[in-house]
């Protein structure tokens, strides 16, 4: 059964050293002074090598990422403020922050949307009915994703009773520079990520696969660079 899933993404580190048989035995060395044998015995380790050390190249592992920032303000369809978004990039993926306000309360959608669009009462890109931010396009999937979730898939985000809500949350989904005039909207409703019982139903249907059925569109914002 195809389904979505949220997916929890999490940076992880990874540093690889290789070392040539030649540098180990020098490492060894340097550990030992020159009156000393190495051990035999488990557990022990090298003498402190003390003194300066060349730095060792990793291929920039652990270097500060420059893939930038990104902003973009929320509106809802009546042109009031709806919150504020931003965007960046930290050790390969994006995070992702998202400030709401004014907003009913419980738990919204929201998605990368492809076009940077914000317009009230706009049809979508291929047509049809009208409707509140329909300008803004399906949900961003960047070159070579053609799978759920889509790469514009973020978690839900709670409103509290006073109208407001924030959330952080990180994606390896996509890059700074993929989501640039492209648009964060805010659904009435939650996302159920394609996640539907099957006494109700064997599979979800195309409509549910593509908008997660979270509703009308309430808040909108276009991502710009910042």
């Amino acid at each position: 059964m195809a389904q979505r899933s949220l997916k929890n993404f999490t940076t992880v580190r990874r540093t690889a050293a290789l070392l040539t048989p030649v540098a180990v035995a020098a490492f060894l060395l340097a550990g030992c002074s020159p009156d000393e044998n190495p051990t035999d015995a488990k557990g022990t380790q090298p003498s402190v090598v003390t003194g300066d050390r060349a730095p060792v190249d990793v291929g920039g592992v652990g270097q500060p990422s420059e893939g930038g920032e990104a902003t973009a303000t929320l509106r809802q369809p009546n042109g009031q403020p709806a919150g504020e978004a931003s965007f960046e990039s930290s050790e390969g993926s994006v995070i992702v922050t998202v400030k709401a306000e004014n907003l009913a309360p419980g738990f919204h959608a929201m998605h990368l949307h492809a076009v940077g669009k914000c317009e009230p009462n706009s049809t979508a890109p291929s047509g049809g009915a009208p409707g509140d931010f329909l300008s803004a396009g399906s949900h961003l999937q960047v070159d070579g994703n053609t799978s759920h979730p889509a790469s514009g898939d973020l978690v839900s985000i709670y409103i509290n009773e006073e109208g407001k809500g924030e959330t952080v949350t990180a994606t390896d989904g996509f890059d700074i520079q993929q989501i640039l005039e492209t648009a964060i909207v805010i659904h009435e409703k939650p996302d159920n990520f394609g996640n539907i019982p099957t006494k109700y139903a064997p599979a979800p249907d195309e409509e549910t696969l593509m908008t997660g059925d979270a509703g009308k569109r309430i808040a909108c914002g276009v991502i710009e660079e910042s």
